[in-house]
Order: C-alpha cells, then structure tokens, then sequence
C-alpha cells in the first residue's frame, strides 16, 4: 500500500506544480486562482466535517468553457458510542487530500461544474474506555463530481457540490464508497 500511497503523493504534488506553473502564456496572462472552504456532510462514519480547496484556471483561453485544477482537502471527526460491534465510545477521524481536474459552463448568474480526481484517504477509530484499541487506515481513491457555483459578485462565489468517492484497497473503513454533499464559498482573485 505504501508504493500506491507514494504514488499518489507524487501525483499531487505534480499537479501542485502545474497549479503553481501553467505553462500556457495565454492562460498565465488571464489566469485567475480561488480559494474556498465549505462544510461538508457524508454518508459514512464520521459524517460531518470541513473542507479546503485551492483552484486555477488553465486553458483560460477558451472561448464558453471553463476548466481548472483543484487540490482539495477534507477532515471530519465523531464519537460515537459503538463501533464494530464493540459497544463502548470511539472517537473517529477522517481525512481526505487529493486533485483533480474541472469543467464548467456560465449560464448568466448560475455555473455548473464536473469533475474527476484522484486522492488519498486516512482514517482513524480510538476506542476510548476499557482497554484502547485504535485502527487506521490509509487508501488511494477516485471521485467524480458535480456542482453548481452562483456568482453574487466578482470574487465571492457560493457553491453547493455532490462528490462520490470510490476507495480502492480498503481494510479498516467499513465502506468501499461514499458520497459527500457540500456547501461554501469561493473567493477567486
């Protein structure tokens, strides 16, 4: 799993740079970055959490169509009081880091968007009485996405998406998939 996990770190860390680099002249000149956070609620344990993400416009040179790449981070947290058939409190923890590539279209005060990405995922269960026990696991996953952003000013952009995740090789989560609904704001300079 730590060959995956490398893999994917390399990866980011590669789409970081093209963030950062854009080698398209026309898209630098033009290009425009943004900056939002959003709350974000899942279907999987623990459920409700906060994310994180960072865009840039590439291709900007395109006549109707926007396209970009995003890095994006999400954490969520919970106690609940049983976990795997085990009926005492466990404190749960999950994160999520990953990138991805975006298309949208502007329709006057209202722009839909896809997407798809790659990522990883780690997550964390402490039993919290008796005797302590914790699990941890770390995946590689893919997503696709959809949403709609409601330009009410220039830089300020509200946004609502729906984003299914689909892990793969997992051992410690009790899911192989999720889905995610989240609600924020943009701010693009």
């Amino acid at each position: 799993m730590t060959y995956y996990k490398r893999i994917i770190q390399n990866l980011f860390v590669g789409c970081l740079l093209v963030l950062v680099l854009t080698p398209f002249e026309s898209a630098i000149a033009q290009s425009s970055w943004g900056v939002g956070a959003s709350y974000e609620t899942r279907d999987a344990d623990p459920g409700n959490g906060f994310g994180l993400r960072l865009e840039r416009d590439i291709l900007s040179g395109l006549p109707v169509v926007d396209v970009r790449l995003r890095a994006h981070f999400s954490y969520f947290t919970d106690q609940v009081e049983t976990y795997r058939d085990a009926h005492v409190p466990t404190d749960l923890d999950a994160y999520d880091f990953g990138i991805a590539a975006t298309g949208g279209i502007s329709f006057g005060f209202l722009k839909p968007y896809v997407g798809a990405g790659l990522g990883s995922a780690s997550f964390n269960a402490v039993q919290t009485e008796a005797e302590e026990q914790s699990f941890s696991d770390d995946n590689i996953y893919w997503n696709l996405y959809g949403g709609v952003q409601v330009p009410i000013l220039p830089v300020v952009k509200p946004f609502a998406e729906y984003r299914f995740t689909r892990l793969i090789g997992s051992e410690e989560f009790d899911y192989s998939h999720n889905s995610r609904v989240a609600f924020g704001i943009m701010l693009e300079f």
